[in-house]
């Protein structure tokens, strides 16, 4: 009980991100940057109060790979915090969690796993969805192609995150913990030019509320949601972990409505219903196999 306690603790963490970010008044890629610069290191301070020793060779053997999914985890956080920018939080994320439908459909190509019927249909269950989520428009939201930009915005976050869970399956022998410390750090450090190059940081320029914001997203949402999370998943079967993970975009809806105040249309619930419910049932026919390593 314990162990789900805190696995339903960090979902609702991690629902709650959008919140934050959509009142943080900074371009998206400086956001992720200090998203995963905290992230990191509150992890790497967690894990060296926790006298967890990380494993040198493990992480030269994975190198290539937690590379190439920390780039990845980077830009997608970019993308999906751009999505928040043009549209509704409540669409963001229902356009995010058509993660598990790419998996379904890059995994034939890259694991050579074989397209049954059923997931034929969830991916067109899930796209029936997003047609209803886009037919309805944004909240407060005057310039429909902002909301549609918003979406795509999510959906290519959405294939980032694919890419991650597919990237993850290949790290060998290396804990949840452990890939996801090197990967938020590579983001960092893959992001850093990027913002020197801009010059944009200007640090006596964020409001001590912006702060506040950032630092929660950083430590809150990041640090010790991630902390939960693994120490969580452990002792929990797979099966139970992927129900308990949607309680992340319900959540995100909900909160959605209550703190900013976008409402939820029966058309909005139909469509978030059939884009979680495919995505839900394709994660069951997955967790045989390895369960999503990384969350928002």
């Amino acid at each position: 009980m314990k162990n789900k306690i805190k696995i339903i603790s960090s979902m609702f963490i991690f629902g709650s991100i959008g919140i934050f970010v959509k009142n943080i008044n900074l371009p998206s890629i400086e956001i992720a940057f200090l998203r995963a610069l905290i992230g990191s290191l509150f992890l790497l301070c967690a894990g060296f109060m926790m006298k967890h020793k990380l494993s040198i060779k493990l992480i030269k053997e994975n190198i290539l790979i937690l590379t190439l999914s920390g780039v990845a985890l980077g830009l997608n956080w970019i993308l999906l915090f751009q999505a928040y920018k043009y549209t509704t939080v409540s669409n963001s994320t229902l356009s995010y969690y058509f993660a598990p439908i790419f998996v379904i459909m890059l995994a034939p190509v890259i694991l050579k796993e074989k397209l049954t019927l059923i997931k034929i249909l969830c991916v067109i269950v899930a796209m029936s969805g997003l047609f209803l989520i886009v037919s309805v428009g944004g909240d407060n939201i005057t310039d429909s192609s902002n909301h549609l930009l918003g979406i795509t915005y999510g959906l290519c976050a959405a294939v980032l995150y694919a890419s991650i869970i597919l990237m993850n399956k290949f790290i060998k022998d290396l804990s949840g913990f452990e890939s996801t410390l090197i990967q938020l750090a590579i983001a960092t450090l893959v992001l850093l030019p990027i913002i020197i190059y801009r010059g944009n940081i200007h640090v006596s320029k964020i409001s001590s509320v912006a702060w506040i914001f950032i630092l929660i997203v950083g430590v809150l949402h990041t640090g010790i949601s991630y902390l939960m999370y693994f120490s969580s998943i452990q002792e929990l079967k797979g099966q139970s972990i992927a129900i308990l993970s949607y309680i992340d975009p319900i959540s995100a809806v909900i909160l959605a409505s209550i703190f900013l105040g976008e409402t939820i249309t029966l058309i909005k619930i139909i469509g978030g219903v059939l884009i979680l419910g495919s995505t839900f049932l394709s994660e069951i026919l997955e967790t045989k196999s390895m369960h999503s390593p990384v969350e928002l």
